[in-house]
C-alpha cells in the first residue's frame, strides 16, 4: 500500500513512517525538504498521486484561533482538491473536545473535521487526547523570572507512537467515518506532568499553575477535554514515556 503522510517528521508522523515502512507499505513523506508545500499547495498533487491513502498529522504551533484556523484549512483544503476524483483514503488526526471547545489552536482542528466530513471522498477522523511530549511544550511556552506558567489543565495524555498505530489500523483495514476517541491509560494534571518531566531532567525550576482566559481555558480547567466513556485507551503511561525517552522526547511538530 502506497501511503502518503503530511506532518511525516513531527510527533506522530515520524513514528507513522516507521511503524508504515515496517509493515512493507511504500510511505511518501510530504514535507518542504521534499518539495511540498502543504499551506501553498506547491507539489502536493505529485505527492500524492497513485497513494491508496493520505494520513494527515500535520500541525502548527500556536494559541491563535486565527493563525490555527488559516493553517489548517489551507493544508486540509490542499490535501482534498489534489486527491479529489481519485480513490484516495483521507484520514485526520484531530484533538478530543475540538468540537467542544473551538477556541485558539482547537479552532483550527475544528475547522479541520467539517471540512474532512463535508469531502465527497473516502474520511476518517481520528480524535486522541494530548500526547506526553505536550506537558514538554507548555513549559517552553511562558516563562516568568525563571519559572514555567502551565495551564490549568485535566489531561489524559496519550503516547503518540500509540496515536501512530491507530492510525495506521484505520488505513489498512479500510475503516471509515469516526473511529472511536483515542486517550491515555489514566488521567492527570498538567501542572504536575511539567513537574515530574522538570525532576527528570535535573531542573529545580518552580512551575505554577494557571487558569487560563476564555472558553479553551475552561475547557481545559473543567475536563471539557477528556474523553467520553466509549474511547480506546492506550497503554503508556506518562511515567512510562518519561522512563523510556528521559530529557530526550521529541516535541518538534
Amino acid at each position: 500500500m502506497r501511503i502518503a503522510v503530511a506532518g511525516g517528521t513531527g510527533t506522530v508522523g515520524h513514528h507513522i513512517v516507521e511503524q508504515a515502512t515496517r509493515a512493507g507499505h511504500e510511505v511518501v513523506v510530504l514535507s518542504r525538504s521534499n518539495g511540498v508545500d502543504l499551506v501553498a499547495g506547491d507539489g502536493v498533487r505529485a505527492a500524492i498521486e497513485g497513494a491508496d491513502a493520505v494520513i494527515d498529522v500535520a500541525s502548527i504551533q500556536t494559541l491563535s484561533a486565527r493563525a490555527s484556523r488559516e493553517f489548517f484549512g489551507a493544508v486540509t483544503e490542499n490535501l482534498l482538491a489534489a486527491a479529489r476524483g481519485a480513490d484516495v483514503h483521507h484520514v485526520a488526526l484531530s484533538i478530543v473536545g475540538a468540537a467542544q471547545a473551538p477556541h485558539g489552536y482547537y479552532a483550527g482542528k475544528f475547522l479541520q473535521e467539517q471540512r474532512v466530513a463535508a469531502s465527497a471522498g473516502h474520511w476518517s477522523i481520528l480524535r486522541a487526547t494530548q500526547f506526553h511530549e505536550f506537558a514538554v511544550q507548555v513549559l517552553a511556552q511562558a516563562k516568568v523570572l525563571g519559572a514555567h506558567l502551565v495551564p490549568r489543565m485535566r489531561s489524559q495524555p496519550v503516547a503518540a507512537a500509540e496515536a501512530a498505530a491507530a492510525l495506521l489500523q484505520i488505513v489498512e483495514s479500510g475503516a471509515h467515518g469516526d473511529a472511536p476517541d483515542l486517550a491515555g491509560p489514566r488521567e492527570e494534571r498538567m501542572a504536575d506532568l511539567a513537574r515530574r518531566y522538570l525532576r527528570q531532567i535535573g531542573s529545580k525550576a518552580r512551575v505554577f499553575e494557571v487558569r487560563l482566559p476564555g472558553g479553551l481555558g475552561t475547557a481545559m480547567a473543567n475536563g471539557g477535554l477528556l474523553p467520553g466513556p466509549d474511547a480506546r485507551l492506550g497503554s503508556q503511561t506518562f511515567s512510562d514515556w518519561l522512563d523510556q525517552y528521559g530529557g530526550s522526547g521529541r516535541t518538534d511538530e
